[in-house]
C-alpha cells in the first residue's frame, strides 16, 4: 500500500495510455491520474486508424486462437488475454454507448464507421474519471528516485509520481527511458508494410485484386540460411488472403501479414527477398497444368487470353499468359507443352523480386520494444524497477493487420491501470 492519494502519471496520450489511465483512475477514485502527450492532439493513431473508422479489435474470443496473430508477444499475452480480451473490448466500448460491428473478414469497427466516435468515448471516461489531460507537455527525463519518479519536462517542470506508466508507442524516448530505468530494449523494426515491386508483369494493373491468392516470403539471406526441419506448425512466412497490386508493387491482408511475420528478416536482408505467389489460391503444378491440358482438349478453337479461366481477373489473367510466351492470337490447340508448363508455374508459383518496403498507409507498427522477460504481465510491472508499468507497443509486442495491435493495447493498458489502482486503493 502506498500513499492515500498517489499521483499517477502516464506518459503518452494513445490507446494505451488512455485505456491504462482510465482503469486506474476508476479503480482508485483518489489517485490524482496525470496523462502526458508530447503532440498537440490526443489518440491521434486512433482517429486515423482503419482509414479513419477504427479498426477497434477483431472478432475472436479464443484467447489460444487470438495469440496465432502476433508474431512477436503471443506467448506473453496468452494469459492476459484470459483477463481481458476482445470480448471485454466490446463490452467495455458498450458501456461507454459505443456499438461495434463485425465486418465478414473478423474487423470489427464503431457501427458509425467513424473513428472520433471511439476518441470521444475514451476522452470522455478520462474526464468523467477526473484525469488531467495535459498535450504539448513532452518529457525530456525520468529518474527513480525510489520509492518516487522524477519526470522532468522540456518545459523545465518537474512532476513527482509514485507510479508512472509508459505508453509511448514506438516512439524511440520511451525506450530510452526503459533503457535507463533498467530495461534491455530488442532494436525497433518496422512492420505492417508493403512491397515495392519493379516487375513487367504487374505494370498497368494497378487496383486489380485477388482474393484468395497463398503468397510466400523468401527474404534474401546473406551468408544462406541453413535449411531447417521441416515442422508440423504452419510457415508464417507464408500467408493466404486478398493480395493487391499497386502502382508500387503489391499490398493487400496476405503482403501486410507476410511483413510482420518477416519483419527482422526483411530488415536484415535490407528488404531485398522473393515473393512467390499463388494467384489461385489452391493447386500445384501437377494438378494445374493438368487442368490446362483439359482445357486444351476441350476449347481447341478458342484463344487462350480472349477468356479468363480461374476466376481470374481479366488483365492479370493476360498479363500471366503473355509472361509464358502465348500471344493473343494463340489457341488452346496450338499451345506447346512447354508454354502449358511455363503458364502453370506463373499461375502458381509466379515468383517476383522485393526491391524494397513501402508505408502502410498513415499507420506506422513496429516490431521490438522493451523486453519482455522483464515484465509482469499481471501487473504490466517491471521486474526491474517497483511501480513502473508498461502498456501498448513501447513493448516488443505487435500484431497483424486486423485489430490486433488495437487489442494489446487496450489489455496492457487495462491490466497496469487496474494494476496501479489496485495497489493504492
Amino acid at each position: 500500500m502506498g500513499s492515500a492519494s498517489p499521483e499517477v502519471v502516464v506518459i503518452g496520450g494513445g490507446a494505451a495510455g488512455f485505456f491504462g489511465a482510465i482503469a486506474c483512475a476508476r479503480a482508485c477514485p483518489n489517485a490524482t491520474v496525470t496523462i502526458l502527450e508530447a503532440g498537440r492532439k490526443f489518440l491521434n493513431k486512433v482517429l486515423i486508424s482503419g482509414g479513419g473508422r477504427c479498426n477497434v479489435t477483431h472478432h475472436c474470443f479464443d484467447p489460444a486462437q487470438l495469440i496465432q496473430n502476433y508474431p512477436r508477444g503471443g506467448r506473453a499475452l496468452r494469459g492476459a488475454f484470459s483477463r481481458f480480451q476482445p470480448q471485454d473490448t466490446v463490452a467495455w466500448f458498450n458501456g461507454e454507448g459505443v456499438d461495434l460491428k463485425t465486418e465478414a473478414d473478423g474487423r470489427m469497427f464503431p457501427t458509425t464507421d467513424d473513428s472520433s466516435t471511439i476518441a470521444d468515448a475514451l476522452m470522455h471516461a478520462a474526464r468523467t474519471a477526473g484525469i488531467y489531460l495535459r498535450s504539448r507537455t513532452p518529457v525530456a527525463d525520468i529518474t527513480h528516485r525510489d520509492p518516487s519518479f522524477e519526470i522532468q519536462l522540456r518545459s523545465g517542470e518537474i512532476l513527482m509520481a509514485d507510479a508512472v506508466l509508459i505508453a509511448t508507442g514506438s516512439s524511440a524516448a520511451g525506450h530510452r527511458w526503459a533503457e535507463k530505468l533498467g530495461h534491455t530494449i530488442a532494436s525497433p523494426v518496422p512492420s505492417l508494410f508493403t512491397f515495392n515491386i519493379k516487375d513487367s508483369r504487374l505494370t498497368d494493373l494497378a487496383g486489380v485484386v485477388v482474393e484468395r491468392a497463398i503468397a510466400t516470403l523468401i527474404p534474401d539471406t546473406d551468408p544462406p540460411a541453413k535449411p531447417k526441419k521441416k515442422s508440423k506448425k504452419n510457415n508464417p512466412l507464408q500467408q493466404t488472403g486478398p493480395l493487391l497490386i499497386t502502382h508500387w508493387g503489391m499490398s493487400g491482408p496476405a503482403v501486410l501479414k507476410l511483413s510482420a511475420w518477416g519483419a527482422r528478416s526483411l530488415h536484415d536482408s535490407s528488404y531485398k527477398g522473393t515473393l512467390r505467389v499463388n494467384w489461385l489460391g489452391e493447386g500445384n503444378l501437377e494438378t494445374v497444368r493438368s487442368q490446362l491440358n483439359t482445357w486444351k482438349q476441350d476449347f481447341p478453337k478458342q484463344t487462350i487470353i480472349g477468356r479468363p479461366r480461374f476466376s481470374l481477373p481479366k488483365r492479370l489473367w493476360q498479363r500471366l499468359a503473355i509472361a509464358a510466351e502465348i500471344n493473343e492470337t494463340c489457341r488452346w490447340a496450338d499451345v506447346s507443352k512447354k508454354q502449358l508448363g511455363k503458364f502453370a508455374q506463373e499461375l502458381v508459383q509466379g515468383e517476383f523480386a522485393i526491391a524494397g518496403k513501402g508505408v502502410f498507409k498513415e499507420e506506422f507498427v513496429t516490431c521490438g520494444g522493451v523486453n519482455l522477460k522483464e515484465i509482469n504481465f499481471k501487473l504490466m510491472e517491471s521486474k526491474v524497477c517497483p511501480h513502473l508499468h508498461f502498456a501498448g507497443e513501447v513493448l516488443d509486442i505487435d500484431g497483424v493487420t486486423g485489430g490486433f495491435n488495437f487489442q494489446s493495447a487496450w489489455t496492457t493498458g487495462w491490466l497496469a491501470g487496474g494494476a496501479i489502482g489496485d495497489h493504492w486503493n
